[in-house]
C-alpha cells in the first residue's frame, strides 16, 4: 500500500527510517530514543491523544492503532487502563529496530507490533504522535500532501476516532529537519473526513492535536 503515497515519499521514509533505527540503537527504548526532548512532554502528548476515547468506551474494551509507535510508549500508558481490559493494540512503525525494541519491551498478549508504513487493521481508535514531525528537509508541499494521504488511509482503518498531533508553524523557535504544519490547512482537511472535528492547542509544546470522530 505504500505505492498509494505521493511520488518520492518512499525514498524520504527510508531516510527517516534510518535516522530512527540509528537513534533507538544508540539510546534504547526511552523518550530520547525517539527524539522526544523529555518524558514529561512525551507523556503529555500521549495523554492528550487518549482524551479522544469516548466516555462510553472508558471501561473498554477498545481496539487501537498506534501509527508510528516507536518502542510502544502509548501502550505503556494504555495497558493498565480499564479501557484496555480485553482490548487490542497494534503498533506500526517503519523501523524494524523500533518494532524489535517494542516487542522486547512489551510482552503483553494484547499488543502486537508491525513493520509497516500504513495501518493494516481496522481499530476503534487510531493515534498518531509525532510521526510526521521529521521530514528530512523534504519539500514542504510534498510532505503536506503525504501527511494528508497518510491520514486518509489511517481514517479508512478507524472505526470511531482518529487523533493526531502536528507541530504548529506558528511556534518559535523552529528546528531544522522538522515539519511545521499550518493548523487551518489540517482543520480543513479533517473536515473533509468528518464534520465532527475537535482541536486541542492549549498545551505548551508548540503543536496542536486534532480529533476526527465518526458520525
Amino acid at each position: 500500500m505504500i505505492e498509494n503515497l505521493p511520488t518520492n515519499i518512499p525514498d524520504l521514509l527510508e531516510f527517516v527510517r534510518r535516522v530512527y533505527a540509528y537513534r533507538i540503537d544508540q539510546c534504547g527504548p526511552v523518550p530520547n530514543g525517539v527524539y522526544w526532548k523529555d518524558a514529561e512532554g512525551q507523556v503529555l502528548r500521549l495523554e492528550i491523544l487518549m482524551q479522544a476515547v469516548l466516555p462510553e468506551d472508558l471501561n473498554g474494551p477498545i481496539s487501537v492503532n498506534d501509527f508510528g509507535c516507536g518502542y510502544g510508549a502509548l501502550f505503556e500508558l494504555l495497558r493498565s487502563e480499564p479501557m484496555m481490559r480485553g482490548g487490542r493494540y497494534v503498533g506500526y512503525d517503519i523501523a524494524e529496530e523500533m518494532v524489535s525494541a517494542a516487542q522486547i519491551f512489551h510482552t503483553d498478549a494484547r499488543a502486537k507490533f508491525v513493520i509497516s508504513p500504513v495501518a493494516t487493521e481496522i481499530a476503534d481508535y487510531s493515534f498518531v504522535s509525532g510521526t510526521y514531525n521529521m521530514f528530512m528537509g523534504a519539500e514542504h508541499a510534498l510532505w503536506t500532501q503525504y501527511v494528508k494521504s497518510s491520514l486518509d488511509m489511517l481514517w479508512a482503518k478507524t472505526g470511531k476516532v482518529m487523533a493526531y498531533n502536528l507541530l504548529d508553524d506558528q511556534s518559535e523557535p523552529k528546528l531544522g529537519d522538522l515539519y511545521y504544519a499550518d493548523k487551518r490547512t489540517f482543520i480543513e482537511h479533517a473536515l473533509t473526513l468528518s464534520p465532527e472535528v475537535e482541536v486541542v492547542d492549549d498545551y505548551p509544546l508548540g503543536e496542536f492535536t486534532i480529533f476526527v470522530k465518526r458520525v
